[in-house]
């Protein structure tokens, strides 16, 4: 029975879905273990989730024009962000957007900032906390982006935790995987000699503080923070990040992602400039 026809802005384009397809895992079906074809398309799983972070609906009121239940879509939501599905894709979708500029395809430096946000009363107890200084019952979200805005790695956790605490733990992780980054933005809350030191000494990785002029009131425009800021605002767009409503802290991160994800991949299908056309040697690296 064909599945009906549907169309919403968060879609997936031909040109987006040739990009994506092939950076998605590979059906079980097809791999030497074997298992069952799969009964959905992936590009009208890839719609849906898309619709739901996008548009900020219930999982429940998914539209039924996708014809496919729910439970199943949010099977492959979970899946999918468990195996780390979507940091691999966003790494992929960030090198060709890299190259497209002209750029090395792996960052050497980024920018790390928080963004405290208010948690609905699906938001367990033992994940939220109270933000005293934005006055903010929620969680935070810690992003690392390049000189470009683009989303390198993330870590969502209580509120109250300290930046510098959840930074620990973000920057370990940022030089398991990206040892080849040195140098980090960021500002006052990231300061302090002892972490600086540390993060010298055990990582290799330069701290370097951009501090908000003393007189300044109201915003700022700051060199260097104001690309992760503007990465924040990009997150809340999609109606899904406006709020945290996930039971799971991974599944808010998996929601940040996607967002990054239809971000990029729409990027990358736009007509190039003449300024972006890159050299075919560069092109084929």
């Amino acid at each position: 029975m064909p599945l009906p026809r549907y169309r919403y802005p968060s879609d997936t384009t031909d040109l987006e879905w040739a990009l994506l397809k092939d950076l998605l895992p590979t059906p079980a079906c097809q791999t030497p273990k074997g298992g069952a074809p799969e009964k959905w398309p992936r590009r009208r799983v890839v719609d849906a989730i898309r619709y739901i972070t996008d548009n900020g609906a219930k999982w429940r009121a998914m539209p039924a024009d996708f014809g496919i239940p729910w439970r199943t879509v949010f099977g492959y939501f979970a899946r999918w962000a468990k195996g780390g599905v979507l940091k691999r894709i966003l790494d992929q979708l960030r090198r060709r957007l890299r190259l497209r500029r002209r750029r090395c395809p792996w960052p050497v430096r980024v920018i790390v900032d928080s963004q405290s946000v208010k948690g609905a009363e699906t938001v367990s107890n033992a994940t939220r906390g109270y933000d005293a200084n934005k006055h903010i019952n929620g969680r935070k979200r810690h992003l690392l982006v390049d000189q470009d805005g683009l989303l390198v790695d993330l870590l969502v956790t209580p509120a109250d935790v300290q930046d510098r605490d959840a930074a620990h733990i973000l920057l370990t992780r940022l030089h398991t995987e990206h040892p080849e980054i040195v140098l980090v933005w960021a500002d006052n809350g990231y300061g302090g000699e002892e972490f600086s030191t540390w993060s010298q000494t055990t990582l290799g990785i330069t701290i370097k503080v951009v501090p908000r002029p003393k007189d300044a009131k109201g915003f700022v425009l700051l060199p260097k923070r104001w690309v992760v800021e503007r990465s924040n605002s990009w997150t809340m767009r999609a109606r899904r990040n406006a709020r945290d409503y996930e039971r799971l802290m991974s599944h808010a991160e998996a929601h940040i992602q996607w967002a990054f994800i239809t971000l990029m991949s729409r990027r990358l299908v736009r007509p190039r400039r003449q300024t972006e056309a890159l050299p075919a040697t560069l092109a084929a690296a």
